[in-house]
């Protein structure tokens, strides 16, 4: 007798994964290619668990049309969710090729039984583990079209959005276009819709010029002093009292560490396409959530969302939410003012400066006592911060930026922390270290100056900044090497082992110490359940301050293609280097020369370092941020003796610290 079928189980399986005509398989995921090379990582995954060589195999573009639904493409998740949830599938299937007695997974028809199979153990794996070449950096590399902005579509109009350079003003009115040129405009959304996109940016410049605005909100002079006079609410993220160890204390310190709005500042602003089918709106985007964003859209356009497709097509990179989103809902809903004509959306550099949602400001201030023999027996860290979380479909309000706009405006909801152990402006808030007696505050603020939303790790950059700046304080205090200070508060075996192998690799103890010339370290596991990360900094102050030389250490887990996780590795670096050099963001900042980011003459060599394992795949993007931050901080005070706590490292901050 047959057993009886499992549809829903097999309608996950082949959702996921197809076995076409051709003899190729194509794989469906929610996880989207943002430059990081997670499509290769899949490809590699899917070779091994399916026993299948790699070039049969490809990845779709995420799409709301077929992809499963697995979230945002954030938090450094992709390989260790996405890429299980895809191993776990072509496990299931090549179990029951087995049990089907076929010979090949194109022999299975119908809706055959699932298998509950084993995953491969790592010894086995043939592909995972080894060095694949991108697959999407061909036609990149060879200027092909590769870019949502290469993306034409029959009989597309261009348009250019019609905002103020100034975050929540208001359009009030605006003059005639030229010929050629239509206006299309819903309350104080406004845009300008050409042909020719020459005719677009043209109109736009000289509409902009001439249409008047409302004042939009001040923002405040002293971000972090407004942050600390306009909390909300205050939660406890992590209570642990030790009265007895406490009271051994001999010796306190205090500190307190600025982060400033920071951009994604990607080099190309974002960029949308949209057209209509009948009743149907499809949207094309560089979105790292195409689910909440078809979400979003239909709240705001009142439509099903079934009506609604999102199809991910690659940006210029963004590592967190930048201008995406926004410009998605502005296509759709011009498309609709432009009665279903495909519309090609183009932010200008302008727009995105003034309008994408920052990593928002935080200050975080930190308490320890030390005993006698100086351990670290109480510690208090208090942040404030607005939330770090603002992106489309986590709430039942819109969040971007056109719902508040229209004639019929909707409540736009406020930026969210996620709660721990990701946490939004609390994440790495709650030290890794081993302390008797701590206690981690969170200082909630609701309302924001300006528009903030996700940017690469978080409030993580913000707190493991202050927390391994302040270790190296505290180890000053307790006349102790930082390095030994640190493993002495240490008992996790891997944190300890990207620590002993970012010194070893570094030569930390014959570093060549010199006037002007210092190194430091930080380190930190990701959210504390992700890759742990040691960071080494060489730096020369001048002038200015120039970091010579980072030598990073990671634990990722087994990492499935060690090349790419040392391009995140050494990506993550040099941005972090970047934010802490030079970034930050001033109302009125609108170019390049008023947003300055690091230029390639100033990016420091990398050197990489994994320690290889079978303990499962971690994320590795995000896990340099903060200990590349305090790692360069802790070498501007070795090599000048001055503690700078406000980031970015300027010439100018580093002047302050010194005469404070």
């Amino acid at each position: 007798m047959n057993e009886p079928v499992d549809t829903a189980g097999a309608r996950r399986l082949t959702q996921r994964v197809h076995f076409e005509r051709d003899g190729t398989v194509t794989v469906a995921t929610g996880k989207v290619e943002l430059g990081q090379g997670i499509t290769t990582a899949f490809l590699q995954i899917a070779a091994d668990e399916l026993g299948l060589p790699l070039e049969r195999i490809r990845i779709l573009p995420a799409s709301t049309a077929y992809s499963p639904d697995e979230g945002f493409t954030a938090g450094s998740l992709s390989i260790q969710d996405g890429g299980k949830a895809l191993r776990k599938t072509c496990a299931e299937l090549r179990a029951l090729l087995a049990k089907s007695g076929k010979k090949s997974y194109w022999d299975l028809t119908g809706f055959d039984i699932p298998g509950e199979g084993p995953e491969k153990p790592a010894a086995d794996y043939r592909v995972v583990g080894t060095n694949a070449m991108r697959v999407d950096l061909p036609a990149k590399i060879a200027g092909r079209p590769a870019y949502i902005q290469d993306i034409t579509l029959p009989g597309m109009l261009h348009a250019r959005m019609l905002r103020p350079p100034r975050p929540f003003a208001k359009l009030l009115s605006v003059p005639d276009p030229p010929p050629g040129v239509e206006l299309v405009r819903d309350g104080s959304f406004g845009a300008v819709l050409a042909a020719r996109e020459e005719d677009a940016i043209e109109a736009a410049k000289k509409l902009r010029a001439k249409a008047q605005w409302s004042d939009g909100p001040a923002i405040p002079r002293d971000i972090h002093r407004w942050l600390k006079a306009n909390v909300t609410e205050s939660n406890v993220a992590k209570e642990k009292v030790d009265a007895a160890a406490k009271a051994r204390s001999v010796k306190g310190l205090q500190a307190e560490y600025h982060k400033p709005f920071l951009c994604h500042a990607s080099i190309g602003p974002s960029c949308a396409l949209a057209r209509m089918h009948g009743d149907t709106i499809e949207v094309w985007s560089h979105t790292q959530g195409i689910f909440g964003l078809r979400q979003e859209i239909a709240l705001v356009l009142r439509m099903p969302e079934e009506k609604v497709i999102v199809r991910h097509a690659e940006g210029a990179g963004c590592y967190g939410h930048n201008g995406a989103d926004d410009a998605g809902l502005d296509a759709a809903i011009l498309t609709k003012l432009a009665k279903g004509r495909p519309v090609r959306l183009q932010w200008t550099r302008e727009d995105e400066f003034a309008w994408e949602p920052y990593g928002p400001a935080m200050a975080v201030a930190l308490e320890a006592s030390l005993d006698g023999q100086g351990r670290i027996v109480s510690w208090r860290h208090d942040l404030w911060s607005s939330g770090h979380t603002h992106r489309p479909g986590r709430t039942s309000k819109p969040v971007l930026l056109a719902a508040g706009e229209l004639a019929r405006p909707f409540e736009r909801a406020p930026a969210i922390d996620p709660p721990l152990p990701s946490g939004g402006a609390q994440r790495n808030a709650i030290p890794g270290y081993d302390f008797p007696d701590v206690l981690v505050m969170h200082h909630y603020v609701r309302e924001a100056p300006v528009h903030g939303s996700s940017l690469r790790s978080l409030g993580a950059f913000g707190n493991v900044f202050g927390i391994e700046s302040f270790m190296d304080e505290l180890a000053a205090a307790a006349n102790a090497d930082p390095v030994q200070f640190r493993l002495r508060h240490l008992e996790d075996p891997r944190g300890r082992a990207v620590i002993e192998e970012a010194v070893r690799r570094s030569n930390w103890t014959s570093f060549d110490k010199t006037e002007g010339r210092g190194h430091g370290l930080a380190y930190a596991r990701y959210k504390n359940i992700g890759a742990y990360c040691a960071i080494v900094a060489e730096v020369e102050a001048g002038a200015e301050l120039r970091v010579t030389r980072l030598v990073a250490a990671v634990d990722v887990g087994l990492p499935v293609n060690p090349d790419g996780v040392a391009n995140q590795i050494e990506g993550g670096c040099v941005q972090a280097t970047s934010w802490v050099l030079k970034e930050t963001w001033r109302p009125g900042a609108l170019t390049w020369e008023d947003y300055p980011i690091l230029k390639f003459s100033e990016a420091p060599p990398v050197e990489v370092h994994i320690l290889k394992n079978q303990h499962p795949s971690l994320g590795a993007g995000e896990c340099t941020m903060g200990p590349t931050a305090a790692a360069i901080a802790n070498a501007l005070h070795d090599a000048l003796g001055v503690r700078v706590r406000e980031l970015p490292l300027t010439a100018e901050n580093i002047t302050k610290a010194i005469n404070s």
